[in-house]
């Protein structure tokens, strides 16, 4: 079957799904395979529980309504290259090492005040994720939002080539997922895929024009949009403050957002970069950011008790990390406490990288520091105001609540370490 034929009964079709938990009546099932599991095992219970058609690629599991192809995982990329072509909507590409996610649900909310948007849902944004966002996208779209994630060379030109991205934006380079990449050189490398693509297919890009390294790999491109806080010959904005939220300012225009931390105004500055340039009127830009709330252990600022916990459980990096750390020393509150849990994916530079985030906070102005963590209990340590826990079982068991009072407190993370159940305690 070509990929247009398969194209054709995808859109007899509702949805598609990869797992049949959560198949869905005139599903399109695709049968992925994993390495401790066959989808292809599952593809008759897929078309019980309702969906129209299974894609499989064994043919010891053909029945009635499957459809057999040479690889599940290719020909669900294929299909989804195909339905983006066929639609041929703009698509914006974002990539980059902190604040992905942030940043595309920002822009999602400023483009839904002009357009009919279909964004990325949570993070779903590898090899997977990618085609199943693009696969989402109707006819009434109108602007598709693309978040892309990668762990190694070559994964982001590969999701570019799925995609075919009209436009593209960067967060940020920074010390995530070392482990595959090797070096901060290769972060750099990799994230930078995104805008050769767009360079060479002539395509738009944003881009921050105060980040030092974008300004260097676009000096010689022209079509492109930045923004800056200094230079007169980007889109201006303005920083006041983040204490805690990120407060800013475009043209005459206050803007009080929802977002802690100065490291999220960049995160605002490419939403309201692009809002400008597909035509969002500034009092839509300036609803659209003060409405939104971050959820899901991002950035959440939760009241409990006597304390302002600043929730930031979702995943963590070196450089998220420390710029998490240098915004709760800057909050106004007399008794600031840092609970923080181990980074994962840093490879040989784990032991360095966790030592280098203790040292940090010894020379913050912080009440006290709590380490949960086999990478953090290996830190060497004298200061008295930290105290470190070898998992979080020990510090559940040892460590007692009712001392936190009246505090901000900072609980950051990577997603492995589940630092969220902390609320329940």
């Amino acid at each position: 079957m070509t990929i247009k034929q398969l194209h054709k009964h995808f859109l007899q079709c509702n949805s598609v799904s990869t797992d049949t938990r959560k198949v869905l009546k005139n599903d399109m099932f695709f049968a992925l395979k994993g390495e401790h599991f066959n989808g292809n095992m599952f593809a008759e219970k897929a078309l019980l529980n309702g969906a129209k058609f299974a894609v499989i690629d064994e043919k010891e599991f053909e029945t009635k309504n499957t459809i057999l192809v040479n690889d599940v995982l290719k020909t669900l990329q294929e299909l989804a290259t195909f339905h983006r072509a066929l639609l041929n909507i703009p698509i914006i590409a974002l990539t980059g090492s902190n604040g992905k996610t942030t940043t595309k649900e920002l822009i999602n909310v400023v483009l839904t005040k002009k357009y009919n948007t279909t964004a990325t849902f949570g993070n779903l944004n590898n090899h997977i994720g990618v085609p199943l966002t693009l696969l989402s996208l109707t006819n009434d779209t109108e602007i598709g939002i693309i978040e892309m994630g990668a762990n190694h060379l070559k994964e982001i030109v590969f999701l570019c080539n799925i995609a075919k991205p009209d436009f593209g934006y960067i967060t940020n380079f920074g010390k995530a997922h070392l482990e595959g990449f090797g070096s901060i050189e290769n972060v750099i490398k990799a994230k930078s895929e995104l805008y050769n693509y767009l360079i060479k297919n002539n395509k738009y890009i944003f881009f921050n024009a105060d980040d030092r390294v974008q300004k260097e790999k676009l000096k010689a491109y022209s079509n492109k949009l930045g923004f800056s806080q200094n230079n007169s010959e980007h889109f201006n904005i303005t920083f006041l403050e983040a204490n805690p939220f990120v407060k800013l300012k475009i043209e005459n225009i206050t803007i009080n957002s929802n977002l802690i931390g100065a490291y999220n105004f960049t995160n605002i500055c490419a939403a309201l970069l692009i809002g400008t340039y597909f035509n969002v009127e500034s009092r839509d830009l300036k609803n659209a950011i003060e409405n939104y709330i971050p959820t899901n252990n991002r950035s959440q600022v939760i009241e409990k008790n006597t304390n302002k916990i600043i929730l930031d459980a979702y995943n963590a990096n070196p450089t998220s990390m420390e710029a998490a750390l240098i915004n709760l020393a800057k909050q106004g509150s007399e008794y600031r406490i840092a609970i923080l849990g181990d980074m994962f994916e840093l490879g040989k530079e784990s032991e360095k990288e966790h030592q280098s985030i203790l040292n940090i906070t010894s020379n913050l102005n912080l009440d006290r520091i709590i380490l949960i963590g086999e990478n953090f209990y290996k830190t060497k340590n004298s200061n008295p105001k930290i105290k470190t826990f070898s998992s979080f079982e020990d510090f559940k068991t040892a460590f007692n609540f009712s001392e936190i009072k009246n505090a901000t407190v900072l609980i950051k993370g990577s997603r492995g370490m589940a630092l969220e159940r902390i609320l329940n305690l």
